[in-house]
């Protein structure tokens, strides 16, 4: 059990919780990375310890029913492990799922880094489909409350389900939010003179063209900016932003590191979708869990990439994601741990805030 104490050691600066509940923590995260699924009967089989698998089965089901988590601690622990540099790019989306007649619909804000978005807020709602204004400006007001008023954004990317004027108008009051949003072709947009659709004012562009509108419009009555990009598909990809739109384009692409996210939860990563959970209050605290593990996988992923660089494909792409390389040698090591304990121990160095890489042995 050397591995879980020396663990729960480097987790308590991050978390600030007592013994027991960091020694859970850590047994989870590393049964998680062992089978790569949220699904409980796996996670207790794979359980360090004597423990039988019905005992840490019902260990599993106690945490997830009984304990609360401090979800500020664990959004203020992903910054620091990640050591996200201000100003920051926030995306905001939903993923959605559901297990017999559960529909599970989360509303997630994350941090783009490095190719991925670090989820910081996230909010179970209560219905399918979108997301409404106030279910979106709590998420953003809770982000404030944790990290203060002062933190400095870069940008708040999001697609076509958030919009309309009092969206709009929270993001534009005393103190703006810069965002990057995109809208429907369909929507209309005045000069203040004139008013036409999106799909008539950018008619002209074909395939890769862009086009920034030379005055700004006014969209569910406040004045933005307009930029508009002609898909491959030849479908319009159409901004609004409160300002530099020269670089509005650019910032927006980035929205797709949620997407990322998502993937990584689900199918390429822990298969969130095989938990048996049928309510809110213990799928969030398992997103919550999956959050920490995300930071370890990417932690180690970077490391692995500064001693050992991806393979480029044919294409010039990279053969794996950091993601990918970070979770492939996690899980290694960890079906391994009888031969590998010292390596799986120099790796947990890298869940420290103040860690160096260099510090560190390169990876086998």
């Amino acid at each position: 059990m050397q591995q879980i104490t020396e663990f729960r050691q480097v987790l308590q600066p991050l978390l600030g919780w007592h013994g027991a509940r960091l020694a859970f923590v850590a047994q989870f995260l590393i049964a998680l990375l062992r089978t790569r699924t949220v699904n409980l009967s796996e996670l207790a089989a794979s359980f360090c310890g004597s423990a039988q698998i019905p005992s840490n089965y019902k260990r599993l089901q106690r945490f997830f029913s009984d304990f609360d988590l401090d979800y500020a601690a664990i959004a203020r622990a992903v910054v620091c492990l990640m050591g996200i540099p201000q100003p920051w790019v926030l995306a905001i989306d939903r993923t959605e799922w559901s297990f017999g007649g559960s529909v599970f619909n989360i509303l997630t804000l994350g941090i783009c880094h490095q190719g991925i978005s670090f989820p910081v807020v996230f909010l179970m709602l209560d219905n399918r489909g979108n997301s409404n204004t106030q279910e979106r400006i709590d998420l953003l007001n809770e982000f404030f409350t944790i990290f203060g008023e002062d933190v400095r954004l870069r940008c708040l990317t999001s697609d076509r389900e958030f919009v309309g004027r009092e969206w709009i108008g929270y993001l534009l009051e005393d103190e703006p939010i810069p965002f990057r949003g995109r809208i429907r072709e369909t929507e209309t947009l005045s000069d203040g003179s004139k008013a036409l659709n999106g799909r008539v004012l950018f008619a002209d562009l074909k395939a890769g063209e862009t086009k920034i509108l030379r005055k700004r419009r006014q969209v569910w009555g406040h004045w933005v900016y307009v930029v508009g990009l002609r898909l491959d598909t030849q479908e319009l990809l159409i901004l609004v932003t409160n300002h530099s739109p020269h670089s509005a384009l650019k910032d927006y692409a980035l929205r797709w590191n949620l997407e990322t996210l998502f993937g990584a939860f689900k199918t390429r990563g822990f298969c969130l979708e095989a938990t048996h959970f049928i309510d809110d209050y213990r799928v969030r605290k398992l997103f919550a869990l999956l959050t920490l593990a995300l930071c370890w996988v990417m932690r180690t992923g970077v490391w692995r990439q500064a001693h050992k660089t991806i393979q480029l494909k044919s294409h010039g792409r990279k053969a794996q994601s950091l993601f990918r390389y970070g979770l492939d040698y996690l899980h290694n090591l960890l079906v391994n741990l009888d031969h590998k304990l010292d390596e799986f121990l120099d790796n947990l160095k890298l869940l420290s805030c103040t860690y160096s890489g260099s510090q560190m042995n390169k990876p086998q």
